[in-house]
């Protein structure tokens, strides 16, 4: 295998290993730490930049291998056309060719299409995640909102205590006006009797007097 074969399996291999880390059942908390570094990491972004750029040589190879996979399957069906493929070596070769172009081209195709699932898949667990801090946000705000009418209610109640209290105070303070004027009725009312009774004696001494 050649060295851009090689370095593309190892890319396979590291796909595999990341799509597994990915998926892997774990914490929710764990998991958005993880995933928000993995977004907002600036030196990830670089990697990510460089991947990218990694891929368009891979689909460069690719093609390349599908093409050579295009010409050796036309060699073969040429050669066993003319009866060429009698002789062993002949047949060994082509049949070597052809697993290594079979080869080359799986390789390269699994590479990319991984790719292309292992960024779907990142981002859809991202909105995911992104949804569902949204959702615990608008459950702690309904929480709150909810507390508050609580102690809104209670607070009304509370002032609704305090305005019986002040209308029974109201009505203690015009039943204390009420027997105050009473009282002082009453009380000009005998200062008058008596005054009367005081000027009624005193002329009765007087006459037995004379």
């Amino acid at each position: 295998m050649t060295l851009y074969y090689s370095l593309c399996f190892m890319l396979l291999v590291s796909e595999l290993a990341l799509f597994s880390a990915l998926i892997c059942p774990m914490p929710f908390a764990l998991r958005k730490k993880l995933f928000h570094f993995l977004s907002e990491n600036p030196v990830i972004a670089k990697v990510q930049y460089a991947l990218k750029i990694t891929f368009i040589f891979v689909a460069v190879l690719f093609v390349d291998a599908l093409q050579r996979m295009v010409r050796i399957a036309q060699e073969g069906a040429a050669a066993k056309a003319k009866q060429d493929m009698a002789d062993v070596r002949t047949e060994t070769n082509y049949a070597a060719r052809r697993f290594y172009a079979q080869r080359n081209l799986y390789l390269t195709g699994a590479t990319l299409f991984l790719s292309l699932i292992l960024s779907r898949v990142f981002y859809i667990i991202l909105d995911f995640i992104h949804v569902q801090e949204s959702l615990n946000a608008l459950q702690q705000k309904t929480a709150r909102a909810s507390g508050a009418s609580g102690e809104a209610d209670e607070l009304r109640k509370h002032i609704a205590e305090l305005e019986g209290e002040l209308k029974a105070a109201r009505s203690k303070d015009q039943d204390f006006d009420t027997l105050k004027k009473q009282a002082n009725q009453q009380a000009a009312e005998y200062n008058r009797l008596a005054d009367e009774h005081v000027k009624a004696t005193g002329l009765t001494s007087n006459k037995k007097s004379d």
